[in-house]
């Protein structure tokens, strides 16, 4: 039994000298005629360095994907907390829409309808002859349609004493319906001298527009939402 022992120590250092002796004189520029013991080491190093690279390619994605997901955490939670805010006033929301929407019902009742149109322009008539103006020109123009409403222009030239004519202005800007005078010009008679003075003006009134009107304004609008 004792003498067994020298021969197997001595086998194991020869084992361990070839191991080493084959990675000896290795030419680096023909791998594939080296020994088996590199060649199969330099092909672990190899994968090692592979999935090394891989895995590090593979926690940078995730840690890019963790960073984006953060981001969208904190807007989510941005969002959710305004969300959280408009649902604790929206009584209060509630409140404002419908004062608003009474704000805009007041405002159409100063505008008239397409058939009150003829009743309004009467209106500005006899607000200047009860100033006692004379009227040398009322002529309404176009109709110009707008997205909400429709503006008719009139042009008015008048004659009279200067307190009439800024009676008469007053008392269009009274008017329960809407009307604007634009462009005024005052000039004196000149054949006159009794302060006879003549304004010429740009009378404008609005209309809302009627059903028939709001279809041809979304059938206009139509392409235009297409392209």
């Amino acid at each position: 039994m004792a003498s067994n022992r020298p021969s197997q120590k001595m086998d194991v250092g020869a084992a361990l000298r070839g191991f080493g002796d084959q990675f000896r004189n290795l030419n680096p520029n023909d791998p594939s005629a080296w020994p088996a013991v590199p060649r199969y080491a330099l092909c672990l190093a190899v994968t090692a360095l592979v999935l090394a690279g891989l895995w590090f390619l593979w926690l940078t994605n995730s840690n890019d994907e963790l960073e984006s997901e953060r981001a969208k955490e904190v807007t989510l939670r941005a969002d959710y907390q305004k969300k959280v805010a408009l649902a604790a006033n929206l009584d209060l929301l509630k409140k404002q829409r419908e004062q608003v929407q009474q704000y805009v019902t007041l405002l159409e009742k100063q505008l008239p309808s397409k058939a009150e149109m003829d009743a309004l322009l009467s209106d500005i008539n006899q607000a200047g002859l009860g100033r006692s103006l004379q009227f040398e020109l009322f002529r309404p123009g176009q109709v110009s349609v707008k997205d909400y409403y429709a503006e008719l222009p009139i042009a008015v030239r008048v004659t009279g004493r200067y307190h009439d004519i800024g009676s008469f202005a007053a008392d269009v800007a009274s008017l329960s319906r809407i009307v604007t005078l634009n462009n005024l010009t005052i000039t004196p008679q000149q054949k006159d001298k009794d302060g006879t003075l003549t304004m010429d003006a740009t009378a404008r009134t609005y209309r809302y527009l009627d059903d028939e009107e709001r279809a041809a304004q979304k059938r206009a609008a139509a392409p235009k939402a297409k392209k």
